[in-house]
């Protein structure tokens, strides 16, 4: 039986998080009524990292995780924020345009994740969150610096149901992530 090679990747990334149809529904409880102010997720920054398996010559998965830090934002007068988190893991399928060893390899890629949002004052761990899975697709292009290293630029869109229970949560949040990373192929 033949053996087929088979190349890695592994990237540290970091970027920026945006976020669109990002009200997450109303504080009812500071108004008594049943609209109340409205509670967004604001943008902030992703860190995270990247498994990349490549068995084909123009196909390949990627594993991965980010923690990205946002705010909940409360509308009352004044608005008022609250720091928190958001945990992603994720799986992709890509889609290379250059055969594996190219200098240069842009790419396409579409998944599923799961978002774990901590509550603020809470952490993610400890069960203070709400997990949501969606899906995610994007661009990218992966550049090899040497034959150890490489750099490499992703803009990816995940979408989930919106997290935590408040009234008034309708659609899907949609987070942009526009990254850039550096990485080890081997």
């Amino acid at each position: 039986m033949p053996a087929f090679p088979q190349a890695a990747e592994v990237y540290v990334t970091g970027g920026a998080s945006l976020l669109s149809n990002n009200s997450i529904g109303f504080d009812t409880l500071t108004t008594g009524s049943d609209t109340g102010y409205d509670i967004k997720l604001t943008d902030g920054f992703r860190l995270g990292f990247r498994l990349n398996i490549n068995p084909g010559k123009f196909y390949g998965h990627e594993f991965g995780y980010a923690y990205n830090r946002t705010k909940f934002r409360l509308e009352t007068p004044p608005a008022t924020e609250y720091g928190t988190s958001i945990h992603t893991g994720f799986y992709d399928f890509l889609f290379h345009f250059t055969p594996e060893g190219s200098r240069i390899r842009p790419f396409v890629a579409a998944g599923v994740q799961f978002s774990t949002y901590a509550f603020p004052g809470y952490s993610a761990a400890s069960g203070g969150g709400s997990t949501k899975f969606g899906v995610n697709y994007g661009t990218g292009v992966k550049v090899k610096v040497s034959s150890l290293y490489a750099v490499r630029l992703d803009i990816r869109q995940y979408r989930n149901p919106k997290p935590f229970d408040f009234p008034g949560r309708e659609g899907w949040l949609r987070q942009t992530e526009i990254s850039g990373g550096f990485g080890i192929t081997f």
